[in-house]
């Protein structure tokens, strides 16, 4: 990772604290049916490899979502915390988590041929379709 630096964030509640040591300064959308779903739009995140530490663990419930991935939340106030990739536990948080004091750049967004028609960036970004993504 060429671009990386420390962030701290929580979830609505506070009940659940996240400290990452290397996320990526690079914003990623993915577009996928899951994560909207998840959401209710796309999932803007960042990746934060897997230097990850939570506090309030207590508090978090994850869902296997896919055979290859993992979706964290609050058991509290219900926030998304982390999508997991279980294999190589590289994380991606979603970007809102860590407020808006920390300098980063929409960068790429995956599952570009999933996203629907009704919604569109104005940024210029790296786009790749599921079969780019899954291989």
């Amino acid at each position: 990772m060429t671009n990386t630096i420390q962030a701290t964030g929580c979830c609505l509640c506070g009940a659940v604290q996240i400290k990452v040591t290397r996320l990526d300064s690079r914003i990623g959308v993915c577009h996928c049916n899951r994560c909207r779903r998840w959401g209710g739009g796309p999932l803007m995140a960042v990746d934060c490899k897997e230097d990850v530490i939570f506090g309030g663990e207590a508090f978090i419930s994850t869902y296997s979502s896919s055979e290859w991935a993992e979706r964290g939340f609050c058991k509290q106030c219900g926030t998304h915390l982390f999508f997991v990739l279980k294999e190589s536990k590289q994380y991606h948080i979603p970007v809102g988590i860590f407020g808006s004091d920390i300098d980063l750049t929409f960068d790429h967004q995956i599952f570009i041929d999933k996203k629907p028609s009704w919604y569109n960036f104005a940024e210029q970004t790296r786009n790749m379709t599921e079969a780019e993504v899954i291989g």
